[in-house]
């Protein structure tokens, strides 16, 4: 039996590999171009990956010595490398230390998996490492959507990937909802059940995702890949698919609002 930590680094390895195929197969104007990721190039996003990358293999080495994490000190001049590269230095760079990162937690023993704790810098506890790999598989799919959708109009979220990121945003990764959610958009508290990832997003107060019990005030039609977009901001008019539509008492624009993108 899998356990979370398992399926998170085994997520992990597929969006690796995808990107892996993809990136080297693109030219000098492709790395140029804008991705779905705001104001960032494909260069760009790719250097962000990379960069976190680094400076996350950084504190999960410092967990597994027993050492204290590098503090905010290491993360700038790690990224002011990065961000001096040339755009094709910046994809080499992503495979090489993605594959580092990845290949680092599929070699850990199974005990291991489930007993790391890793301290992080911005959170009062440390995570287990299901929850922080989970952290990098969030960024890494959703970015890696960034670097596709550049390319393909109807690009959407690995489906496996999105649903042990569902699980994650049901279970460890659940605080981070705080951080992204702006729930005073909506006029009023929301139950939004989302059948096809067999959750309801519950906006009130805050945010949650939670497993599906009850009445629900609204319905998220839709593979689970679309309720993993919407939370980050890259479920736009122009990237919705057929399909995938909101009914009752809010509409899908209402939680665009609440979900604005980082």
């Amino acid at each position: 039996m899998t356990t979370l930590a398992d399926r998170v680094i085994a997520a992990l390895r597929g969006t690796h590999d995808h990107l892996a195929a993809v990136v080297p197969t693109l030219s000098d104007d492709q790395l140029a171009a804008p991705s779905g990721a705001g104001e960032w190039t494909v260069a760009q996003v790719l250097s962000h990956l990379g960069s976190g990358a680094e400076i996350g293999r950084a504190g999960y080495d410092a967990a597994l010595a027993g050492t204290e994490p590098p503090g905010r000190e290491f993360n700038q001049p790690v990224w002011d490398r990065w961000n001096a590269l040339s755009p094709r230095a910046q994809a080499a760079g992503f495979l090489e230390h993605d594959a580092r990162l990845v290949g680092q937690w599929e070699s850990l023993a199974p005990d291991v998996r489930q007993s790391l704790q890793v301290p992080l810098g911005f959170l009062p506890f440390p995570l287990p490492l299901a929850g922080v790999a989970g952290m990098r598989l969030s960024e890494t799919a959703q970015h890696a959507w960034d670097v596709d959708v550049a390319f393909d109009p109807a690009a959407v979220l690995d489906p496996g990937a999105a649903a042990v990121l569902v699980e994650l945003y049901a279970g460890p990764l659940g605080f981070l909802l705080g951080f992204i959610a702006k729930p005073e958009q909506l006029p009023a508290p929301a139950v939004v059940r989302v059948p096809g990832a067999g959750v309801d997003l519950v906006v009130g107060d805050g945010a949650a995702v939670v497993a599906s019990d009850g009445a629900a005030d609204a319905e998220l039609s839709g593979p689970p890949e679309a309720l993993l977009r919407l939370i980050a901001g890259r479920l736009g008019p122009a990237h919705t698919p057929a399909g995938v539509a909101v009914s009752g008492s809010v509409t899908l624009d209402d939680l665009r609002r609440v979900f604005p993108g980082y």
